[in-house]
C-alpha cells in the first residue's frame, strides 16, 4: 500500500516538474522575443533620430508603405519600447515566481527520493528509450 502511494506521489511530482518546466521554457522564450522587440524599436528610434526634418518617412503596413510624418513615427518606436520594457519586467516576475515553484517540486521529488531508497533504485535502474 505504502509502496503504491509512493509511486503516485512520485508520478505527481513528476508530472508537477514537467509542467514548470514546460512554463519556465514558455516565459523564457516569451523574453527572448520581447527583447528582440524592444531591441528593434530602439534601433529603429535611433535612426530616426539621426534623420532630418524634412525627410519623407515611410511606415511599412504588409506590403505597402505610408507617408508618415517623422514625429509619428517617433512616437510608435517609442510607444513600442516602453511597452517591451513592462512586458519584459512582467515576464521577469513570472519567470522568477516559475524557477521558485520548480525549486519547491525539486525539494518535494528529493525528500520523496529519500524517504523510499527502492524508488530511487527503480527510477536509476530505468533506461531510457
Amino acid at each position: 500500500m505504502a509502496d503504491e502511494a509512493t509511486r503516485s506521489a512520485f508520478l505527481e511530482i513528476q508530472g508537477r516538474m514537467i509542467e514548470a518546466t514546460g512554463k519556465l521554457k514558455q516565459v523564457v522564450n516569451q523574453i527572448r522575443i520581447k527583447e528582440g522587440e524592444k531591441k528593434r524599436a530602439f534601433l529603429t528610434l535611433e535612426e530616426l533620430r539621426q534623420v532630418p526634418e524634412d525627410t519623407n518617412t515611410y511606415k511599412a503596413i504588409g506590403r505597402t508603405f505610408v507617408l508618415e510624418p517623422k514625429s509619428v513615427l517617433i512616437g510608435e518606436q517609442e510607444q513600442k519600447l516602453n511597452d517591451s520594457e513592462s512586458a519584459l519586467a512582467s515576464l521577469q516576475t513570472s519567470k522568477e515566481y516559475v524557477e521558485k515553484q520548480k525549486a519547491e517540486v525539486e525539494n518535494n521529488l528529493r525528500e520523496l527520493l529519500q524517504q523510499d531508497p527502492t524508488l530511487a533504485r527503480q527510477i536509476m535502474s530505468m533506461t531510457v528509450a
